[in-house]
């Protein structure tokens, strides 16, 4: 649990203007009284049954594991989620509390767009009013998910400053948040920024590892020795270690997007390649210039192309809890391709990245160990980026 105010040994904190503080504040009262609110659980525990789909499957890939040859491998499909992706677990909990809040209007940031069409759509059926902002370099390559979100009934705005993604898009949200406290709630889609939102997002996507560890416990009688997920600002690889963390013989694995190599500037691979800093709101391991300025990065995946990781997770860094890997491009396009036609099961290209590691591993371990690949997302919105990386041009 986080120490005070947010606390994550010296990760987290909350570094904000004044202008945020009354915001952030109420936040914190509202989500401390409704944790523990019977009807607020009751209620949300009714939208991931009915409308979300959990729980979601845990899939033993057998084919996969036979062609490695080693370690028994688990899919957790959180790409079988309404929406495609674990970004519903924590929106529906974020705007169900806006909506108890009082608010009227939600607010997102999104960078391969799965954040910002859950956010699309839940503002749809809470009858909210949604604006998303989304990098234009995002935009782009992820055509297909700005069309669901304008479909959904919401506001894309494309962020031209910057680099014209990620960092950029939560930036430009928390500056429209400034602006219009009063009515809106700033839906964050990861577990960064200022407390309480790295707990908050945590605690929402905690279902995942749930699930999974009651999931693995009936399927197999005992405990995974490795539950490996990808990694960006963090959202679904603590929701799948959350409940595994007292669990010392369970390893934790996050991967991280290297794009072209951690030896050059062409990389997201922020506990790999970062330093100590704060950006949004928050004290974390950062990717930064000579001069200590946020760095521009990179990765084939929008969803993991943010210079940071969250608070908790450095922490689980530091104190060698969890392990975090680097995993380039090739190595998750090829994952991506692989998983598809060896189990028929199209991930999203920043899950790729988990699968690469895995691909790795799984032949060093004895067929009496087990793995729990998360599966974050579905990867439909990649199929056109991943073939124009192999030279093929095709329409979305």
């Amino acid at each position: 649990m986080p120490e005070s105010k947010g606390r994550f040994g010296i990760h987290g904190g909350q570094y904000i203007p004044e202008t945020l503080m009354n915001a952030v504040i109420e936040l914190e009262r509202a989500y401390d009284h409704y944790k523990n609110d019977p009807d607020f659980n009751r209620e949300l525990t009714e939208l991931f049954n009915s409308y979300a789909g959990r729980p979601s499957l845990l899939y033993y890939a057998e084919k996969l594991t036979r062609e490695l040859g080693g370690a028994k491998i688990y899919l957790k499909r959180e790409d079988l989620n309404h929406t495609g992706s674990h970004k519903i677990n924590n929106v529906l909990g974020q705007a169900l509390l806006a909506k108890k809040m009082g608010k009227t209007r939600l607010i997102a940031e999104t960078g391969a767009g799965q954040h910002g069409v859950a956010t699309a759509t839940a503002a749809a059926l809470l009858d909210m009013e949604c604006v998303v902002f989304m990098g234009e370099e995002d935009t782009k390559r992820q055509a297909l998910n700005v069309y669901r979100m304008k479909l959904l009934g919401s506001e894309v705005i494309p962020v031209r400053t910057g680099t014209a993604t990620l960092k950029d898009a939560v930036s430009e949200a928390m500056r429209e948040w400034t602006s219009r406290i009063d009515d809106t709630h700033y839906c964050l889609g990861s577990v960064m920024g200022p407390h309480p939102f790295p707990t908050i997002v945590r605690d929402f996507q905690a279902v995942i590892s749930r699930e999974a560890r009651a999931q693995i416990l009936e399927a197999e009688g005992r405990l995974p020795d490795a539950v490996i997920a990808c990694v960006g600002g963090g959202s679904n690889a603590i929701g799948s270690f959350y409940h595994f963390i007292p669990d010392e013989s369970v390893k934790l694995i996050g991967c991280e997007a290297a794009g072209r190599g951690i030896d050059t500037f062409e990389t997201a691979a922020t506990v790999n390649t970062g330093r100590l800093g704060i950006f949004h709101g928050m004290k974390s391991y950062f990717c930064q210039d000579e001069y200590g300025q946020i760095a521009p990065v990179y990765s084939i995946s929008a969803g993991l192309d943010y210079p940071g990781i969250g608070p908790e997770h450095a922490h689980l860094h530091d104190i060698g809890r969890a392990e975090y890997v680097p995993v380039t491009d090739e190595a998750a396009v090829n994952a991506f391709e692989y998983l598809s036609r060896t189990e028929g099961i199209i991930p999203a290209i920043e899950s790729a990245h988990a699968v690469a590691y895995a691909m790795k591993l799984a032949p060093t371990l004895d067929k009496d160990k087990i793995i729990i690949i998360t599966i974050s997302g579905r990867g439909d919105k990649d199929c056109a980026a991943i073939a124009r990386y192999r030279g093929e041009d095709i329409y979305e």
